[in-house]
C-alpha cells in the first residue's frame, strides 16, 4: 500500500513540477495533499528536495494560519560584528590607537552572533490569563456530563466564534480569562446538565514591524504571543550601530513601551520585554555614547551609555573589579574641550570617584595591585618549603627556619647562608652572613640573626653535583622556546640552565677561539647559546619574585643562587664604597665571586667557598688588594696564615675589603690521581697509579713485562693532549681546504676541481676522530735504551698486540686487503697481490706505515729496491695522484691523515 501511494504521490508530484513551468502557481489538490501526510517524514523531504516543491504546500497549512518552525541552522552573519572604531562618532576614542583597546569588543551583541535560517517563538507554552484573544485564535472546548464532546472554534473577522448549540458568541477585545468565564457561564446556563473545560488551540499570527538599526528590518509574521526580544531574533538582532538599551515598541504612532538589554544581559530582568500586538513596530534607534572600561575588571568591553550614568555604574556593567584590582590608582582617558585627549584619575574607592559622571568616548582603566610582598620573607635555595612567609617583629632564623631536619634538605650546606637585606627604599642591600647549624640548632645569638622586613633568606647545598636538575631544565627549556626552537643536543652538554649560565659566568672574560693552541680571535657567539644567555639571565634576575624558580631553587648550585645578588650590588656600587664582592680561587671547593658580608673576615670568605679542598697549602695563601687613592689605584699583595685564620687568630684573620681576591695555593708537589693503562700481551694489564715523572719503562716493569706472545713493533701508545692536538690540526686542514676549493672554483667536468670528488673528501675529513697516537720504540724500551723511554701523563694507554702474521695494502689499488706475511716478498709483489695501482694512484709516492706508526716516506729510502723491509703488521699505502687533481696540494696531506687515522683506528681494534 505504501508503495503505491509512494508512486501516486510522485507521479503527481512531478506532473505538478512540469505545470509549474508553464504556469506561475499551483494550489495542490486536496488528494495529493491528504496523500503525501501518509508519508513518512523523511520520504516528504526527500521528494520536496527532489522535485523542488516547498513542504509547505504540501501539508495542507493555509495562508492565514502557518505552522512556523523552530529554527535548525544557526549561521553566521556575513558581516563582522565586531565594531570598527575608527567609524564611531567623532566624540569616541580612536581605539586603533591602543592594543588593549583593540582586543575590546561591544557588551551584549555576541547574543546576535548567528542568525536563524527559519524562525518561529515557541507555541507550546501555557497561554497567560491576560491574553486578548483576537481573529485566528483557536479555542476548544471539551464538554463532559450528559453529553460528551469536543468542539474546535475559530475566531473569525468579525470577533465572534460560532458554538453550534448557542449560535454565535463575540469575544472579540476579551481576555483568555474572560472568554473562558464568559463561555462557560453560558455552557452552564443554557446546556442543563453539562460542564465544559475551555483551553487555547492554535494561536493566530500577528504580522509586525521592524525598523531602525536592525540587523534585517522588516515587516515579519510572528506569533500572537511574541516579545520584542522574539522579534529581535526574527530579524537576525542589532546592527553594529544600533542600540541595545532604548529599543522601543510603538503602536498607531505612540510609543507603548521600551526595554533596555542590559537589564535582561547582566540582571536576568524581562519585565520590559513587552508582548507585540499585530501592527506593532519595533523600532531600534542608533546607539548612544560609548564608554569603554579595561584593566582589572570581570569584563572588560565597550558599554553603551545612558544618561547620568556614572563611573561605578560601569564599573557595575563590568561586574565589578577583580581581587588584584587596585581601584585607587584608575584612570579616565577623555576628550577636552580643546579636541585633546586628557587623563583623569579617579578614586573609585572614594564617594566622590564613584559619582564621576562618565562621558562619551571615555576610556577607563582599572590598575592592577602592586606584585610586591609587604613586610615578606622570601627563603631560597636548600630548604624543604622555599618560598614566601610572614615577618614579624622580633622574629629570628630560627623562628622562621625551627629545626635542621625538618626545614632544611638533606644536602644543605650548615655552615654557610646569607640574608639579603635592603637598606633603603631604593632597593640597596646588604648581605649578612650566618652559620645555619649554629643558629637552629646551637642557638648561638650572634648567628641567629634578627630578621628585618622583606629579607632574603638563602641557604645552599654543599655540593652542587648531587642535585637532579631534570625539572629546572624543563623549565627553561619551556621558556626558551617562546623566542627559539631547540632540537637535539644543539647547545652544550644536558644541563640547559647550566649551558646557559656559564656565559653569565665568564662576562668578564672573553670567549675566544684557538688554532694550534695559540689565541687567534674571539670567537662569535652562538645564537641560541645567546638567546639562553638572555632567558637564563632575566630568569635569574627575577628570581626572588618569580613562583616557579623559587620552588625549583634547591636544584640550584651556588654561583647561580648568588648571581642576582652579585649583580646587585655590581649595580649599587659607586667611587665612595666600590662593589661590595670579593673572590677566591684555588683549592676551595667553589671558587667564585661572593658578595662581600657585613664585617666579612678570610675565615669567613673560605666558609662561604665550601671549605679547603685535598691538597690546599694552609700555611700561605695570598690577598689581593685593590686600593683606590684620589688620583690613582693600585694592587697590593700580602700573605696569609690559612692555619691561623681558620683558627680564629686576628692576625691573620684579617677584614676583607670590595673587590678583594683570596688565593689558596696548591701543596707543592702535590698531584692528583693520575692513571695509566696497559692493554694486551703484558703479564698483568690494567690501571697503573702513577706520579709525577714515572716513565713507561717503569710501568712496565710493575706489570711484570710482556708475555711470550707480545709482538713488540706493531704496539700502540695513545695521548689524549695528542689526540686534542691532532683534532685541532684537522680541523685547521679542513678549512684550509675548503678556502681552497672555494678559491680554485666548482666544476662538475672535472677541468677545475670535481665537485663531487671534492665534497666527499671534505666530509671524509670533517668525521674523522683523531687517535692520539704517539709513537714509540717498545723494543728499545724492552732492552733498557733510555733514550726511547718517555715519562708518562694522565690516561696514557699502551696496547701491546700479540704477534702479527699480516700486511695491509690500502689506497688507490684494485683491491684493498690484508694479505699474509710471508719472508722474502717485496712491496710490488704485494701490490701486485691486491690486482696493482689504479689509474688515479700516485705509485711514486707509495709509502709504508710501519706497525708501531712510524712512516717510511719515498724520498727516505730505496722503494723499489730488493733490500726494502718490510714486517708484520705494516701497513702499504698507495695514495691519490694529486696531479691528476690540478696540483690541489693540500689533498696529498688530506689523504694522509686520512689513511693514517684509518690504519690507527683498524690497529686498535684487532688488540
Amino acid at each position: 500500500m505504501l508503495q503505491r501511494t509512494k508512486k501516486v504521490i510522485i507521479t503527481a508530484v512531478a506532473a505538478l513540477f512540469l505545470v509549474g513551468t508553464q504556469v506561475q502557481a499551483i494550489t495542490p489538490s486536496p488528494q495529493m495533499i491528504e496523500q503525501f501526510k501518509n508519508l513518512p517524514a523523511s520520504e516528504q523531504q526527500r521528494l520536496a528536495r527532489q522535485y523542488g516543491i516547498d513542504p509547505a504546500m504540501l501539508s495542507g497549512a493555509s495562508a492565514s494560519q502557518q505552522n512556523l518552525d523552530s529554527p535548525q541552522v544557526v549561521q553566521p552573519r556575513a558581516t563582522n560584528e565586531m565594531v570598527d572604531h575608527s567609524r564611531d562618532a567623532a566624540n569616541e576614542l580612536n581605539f586603533s590607537q591602543d592594543e588593549q583597546k583593540k582586543l575590546l569588543a561591544r557588551f551584549g551583541y555576541e547574543l546576535f552572533q548567528g542568525e536563524p535560517t527559519t524562525f518561529a517563538p515557541v507555541s507550546d507554552v501555557p497561554v497567560p490569563g491576560e491574553y486578548l484573544v483576537g481573529p485566528g485564535d483557536r479555542i476548544k472546548v471539551q464538554l463532559f456530563g450528559k453529553e460528551n464532546k469536543e468542539y474546535d472554534l475559530v475566531i473569525n473577522r468579525d470577533g465572534n466564534i460560532q458554538f453550534p448549540e448557542l449560535g454565535p458568541i463575540s469575544v472579540a477585545g476579551l481576555s483568555f480569562a474572560e472568554l473562558r468565564e464568559s463561555l462557560s457561564h453560558r455552557i452552564s446556563q443554557q446546556m442543563i446538565g453539562i460542564e465544559s473545560n475551555i483551553t487555547m488551540g492554535e494561536l493566530r499570527s500577528i504580522r509586525i514591524f521592524i525598523a531602525g538599526d536592525a540587523y534585517k528590518p522588516g515587516s515579519y509574521t510572528v506569533s500572537s504571543l511574541s516579545t520584542i526580544t522574539q522579534a529581535l531574533f526574527v530579524a537576525g538582532g542589532v546592527n553594529e550601530i544600533g542600540s541595545l538599551r532604548n529599543i522601543q515598541v510603538k503602536r498607531n504612532g505612540k510609543l507603548v513601551g521600551s526595554m533596555d538589554l542590559y537589564d535582561l544581559l547582566m540582571r536576568g530582568d524581562a519585565s520590559g520585554d513587552i508582548r507585540l500586538r499585530s501592527g506593532d513596530v519595533v523600532f531600534i534607534p542608533p546607539v548612544g555614547g560609548l564608554v569603554s572600561i579595561t584593566g582589572e575588571v570581570r569584563r572588560p568591553a565597550i558599554y553603551e551609555l545612558k544618561r547620568n550614568e556614572t563611573v561605578a555604574d560601569i564599573v557595575a556593567m563590568a561586574a565589578g573589579v577583580k581581587p588584584g584590582a587596585y581601584p585607587k590608582s584608575s584612570s579616565i582617558e577623555r576628550y577636552n574641550s580643546n579636541g585633546l585627549r586628557s587623563i583623569v584619575n579617579v578614586d573609585l574607592t572614594s564617594t566622590q570617584g564613584k559619582s564621576t559622571k562618565a562621558q562619551a568616548g571615555d576610556f577607563i582603566r582599572v590598575k592592577n595591585a602592586s606584585g610586591q610582598f609587604e613586610d615578606a620573607i622570601t627563603v631560597v635555595g636548600a630548604v624543604v618549603r622555599p618560598g614566601k612567609y610572614q615577618w614579624f617583629d622580633g622574629q629570628k632564623i630560627g623562628d622562621l627556619l625551627p629545626s635542621l631536619w625538618g626545614d632544611l634538605s638533606i644536602s644543605a650546606d650548615l655552615n654557610y647562608a646569607i640574608i639579603v637585606r635592603e637598606v633603603n627604599r631604593y632597593g640597596k642591600v646588604k648581605v649578612l652572613q650566618f652559620s645555619p647549624s649554629r643558629a637552629i640548632a646551637e642557638k648561638d645569638v650572634t648567628q641567629d640573626l634578627l630578621l628585618a622586613p622583606r629579607d632574603k633568606v638563602m641557604l645552599f647545598n654543599y655540593s652542587d653535583d648531587t642535585q637532579n636538575r631534570y625539572e629546572l631544565n624543563k623549565l627553561v627549556k619551556h621558556r626558551v622556546k617562546k623566542v627559539t626552537s631547540l632540537t637535539g643536543d644543539s647547545l652544550v652538554g644536558n644541563d640547559l640552565f647550566k649551558a646557559g649560565f656559564s656565559q653569565l659566568d665568564k662576562m668578564q672574560l672573553s670567549q675566544r677561539s684557538q688554532i694550534g693552541g695559540v689565541v687567534v680571535a674571539k670567537e662569535a657567539p652562538d645564537d641560541k647559546e645567546q638567546l639562553v644567555k638572555g632567558e637564563v639571565n632575566k630568569m635569574l634576575a627575577n628570581l626572588f619574585e618569580d613562583k616557579e624558580l623559587i620552588k625549583l631553587s634547591g636544584s640550584m648550585n651556588r654561583s647561580e643562587l648568588l648571581y642576582p645578588v652579585v649583580a646587585q650590588l655590581a649595580a649599587q656600587g659607586n667611587s665612595d664604597k666600590g662593589t661590595q664582592v670579593v673572590a677566591i680561587s684555588g683549592k676551595v671547593r667553589h671558587p667564585g665571586v661572593y658578595p662581600l658580608s657585613q664585617g666579612a673576615k678570610v675565615k669567613d670568605l673560605v666558609i662561604a667557598a665550601g671549605g679547603l679542598v685535598e691538597g690546599a697549602y694552609t700555611a700561605r695563601a695570598e690577598l689581593t688588594t685593590t686600593v683606590i687613592g684620589s688620583e690613582e689605584s693600585s694592587i697590593n699583595h700580602s700573605s696569609v696564615n690559612l692555619d691561623d685564620a681558620l683558627a680564629g687568630i686576628d692576625s691573620a684573620n684579617v677584614a676583607l675589603s670590595s673587590r678583594d681576591i683570596l688565593t689558596v695555593m696548591t701543596t707543592p708537589d702535590w698531584q692528583e690521581n693520575k692513571a695509566v693503562e696497559i692493554r694486551g700481551e703484558v703479564k698483568f694489564p690494567g690501571m697503573y697509579n702513577i706520579r709525577r715523572g714515572e716513565t713507561l719503562a717503569d710501568v712496565i716493569d710493575r706489570a711484570g713485562g710482556f708475555t711470550q706472545y707480545a709482538y713488540l713493533p706493531s704496539s700502540v701508545f695513545v695521548r689524549e693532549s695528542v689526540r686534542q692536538q691532532e683534532q685541532l690540526e684537522i680541523k685547521k686542514l679542513a678549512d684550509q681546504l675548503r678556502r681552497d676549493i672555494a678559491t680554485r672554483g666548482v666544476s662538475k667536468d672535472g677541468n677545475v676541481v670535481n665537485y663531487s670528488d671534492a665534497k666527499m673528501m671534505l666530509a671524509d675529513l670533517e668525521n674523522i676522530k683523531a687517535v692520539g697516537r704517539l709513537v714509540v720504540d717498545l723494543s728499545a724500551i724492552s732492552i733498557g735504551i733510555e733514550q726511547a723511554d718517555i715519562q708518562l701523563e694522565d690516561q696514557d694507554i699502551l696496547y701491546v698486540p700479540s704477534v702479527k702474521q699480516t700486511i695491509a695494502v690500502m689506497g688507490e689499488v684494485q683491491h684493498a686487503a690484508t694479505h699474509r706475511f710471508k719472508e722474502g716478498l717485496t712491496l710490488d709483489q704485494y701490490l701486485e697481490m691486491s690486482g696493482g695501482a689504479r689509474e688515479r694512484a700516485d705509485e711514486d709516492r707509495t709509502y709504508i706505515i710501519k706497525a708501531n706508526g712510524s712512516v717510511l716516506l719515498p724520498n727516505r729510502s730505496m722503494w723499489f729496491s730488493s733490500n726494502t723491509e718490510l714486517n708484520p703488521g705494516d701497513t702499504i699505502i698507495v695514495p691519490l695522484d694529486t696531479e691528476y687533481k690540478d696540483n690541489l696540494t693540500l689533498w696529498t696531506q688530506v689523504t694522509g691523515i686520512i689513511y693514517n687515522s684509518a690504519v690507527a683506528l683498524a690497529t686498535i681494534a684487532k688488540l
